[in-house]
C-alpha cells in the first residue's frame, strides 16, 4: 500500500516512523532539526494522517505497515538511518531484520518488541504486561471502542489520562481505533526471540524514560544486551510519549546519534 510520507532536505536518509493512533506530524520538530543536512521521510503509516484507511473489518497484521516502509524507501538508493518510536519502533527493527544491510542506523525509543519478554522469561516486564495484555483486550467486538482506548491509553500514561483529553482528540484516536487494535493485536502475539536481534550491527540508540512502563523498560534493557552496538538513555521525568513531551531532549539525543553514525 503506498504511504503518504512527508520529505524535506538533502543528504543522508532518514526514515521516521510515528507511533500507533498518530502520525508523522509528531515528528515536526525532528524534520527541522534534521533538515538542514539530512533528507528526511516522515511516512503517514497505514490508516493514520493522508494515508489510505484500512478497512474496519480487513485483517491486518503489522508486518503489512513493514511491507509499506520497505516501499516507502525502496527509491532512496543508500542506506537510510530509521527513527522509530513504541510501535514505530517495532516497525524499525522488523525493517532491520529483514534487510540489515539498508539501515545505517537506528534510534529506537520503547519499541514494542515484547517477544524478548517471552522468549528471556522476564517475569517483572510480563507482569507489567499483563495488566494490558487480557482477555478482554483481544475482544474482536470491542476492539479499537472508547472502553479500549481508555485501557490502551491508561496504561502507556497513566490512570484517567484518557478521560482528560479533549474530545476532538478523543474523536481522532477513535477514527483510528479499529487499524491501531489489529496493530496492538498483532504485536502482542509477536514471539521473536531475542537472538533474531543479535545480527544488527548498526549503531543503535535505545531510549526509554524514567516513568515508561516496567514492559517497555525491560524491553530496551534485553535488546542493549544482545544487539552488539547498542547504547541506553533513560530520560528522566519522560514516560513512554516522551519523543512529544520531552521532544527537546529526545531529539537532541537522536540528532547526535545520526550525525555519530
Amino acid at each position: 500500500m503506498h504511504l503518504f510520507a512527508r520529505e524535506e532536505g538533502e543528504g543522508p536518509a532518514v526514515l521516521l516512523i510515528h507511533s500507533s493512533g498518530m502520525s508523522s506530524r509528531q515528528w515536526r520538530k525532528l524534520v527541522g532539526t534534521l533538515a538542514p543536512t539530512h533528507r528526511v521521510i516522515a511516512p503517514d503509516l497505514i490508516g493514520s494522517g493522508q494515508s489510505p484507511p484500512w478497512a474496519d473489518d480487513a485483517p491486518f497484521h503489522f508486518h503489512r505497515d513493514v511491507d509499506a516502509l520497505e516501499a516507502a524507501v525502496a527509491h532512496v538508493p543508500t542506506r537510510v538511518h530509521v527513527v522509530g518510536h513504541s510501535y514505530g519502533g517495532l516497525l524499525a527493527l522488523t525493517l532491520a531484520r529483514r534487510s540489515p544491510g539498508r539501515v545505517a542506523s537506528l534510534a529506537l525509543y520503547d519499541p514494542v518488541a515484547f517477544g524478548v519478554l517471552h522468549d528471556a522469561g522476564d517475569l517483572d516486564g510480563l507482569a507489567d504486561l499483563a495488566m494490558v495484555d487480557d482477555g478482554a483486550f483481544h475482544d474482536d467486538a470491542t476492539g479499537g471502542d472508547d472502553a479500549w482506548y481508555e485501557q490502551f491509553v491508561d496504561y502507556w500514561n497513566g490512570p484517567g489520562v484518557w478521560r482528560q483529553l479533549p474530545e476532538r482528540d478523543r474523536t481522532a484516536f477513535l477514527a483510528t481505533g479499529r487499524k491501531v487494535f489489529s496493530e496492538v493485536t498483532s504485536l502482542l502475539k509477536d514471539r521473536t526471540p531475542l537472538r533474531d536481534y543479535v545480527p544488527l550491527a548498526m549503531p543503535t540508540l535505545l531510549l526509554t524514560g524514567s516513568r515508561t512502563p516496567i514492559a517497555a523498560q525491560r524491553v530496551v534493557a534485553l535488546l542493549a544486551t544482545a544487539m552488539p552496538h547498542a547504547r541506553v538513555e533513560t530520560i528522566e521525568g519522560a514516560g513512554h510519549m516522551g519523543p512529544i513531551t520531552h521532544g527537546a531532549a529526545v531529539n537532541e539525543l537522536v540528532a547526535a546519534h545520526i550525525a555519530a553514525s
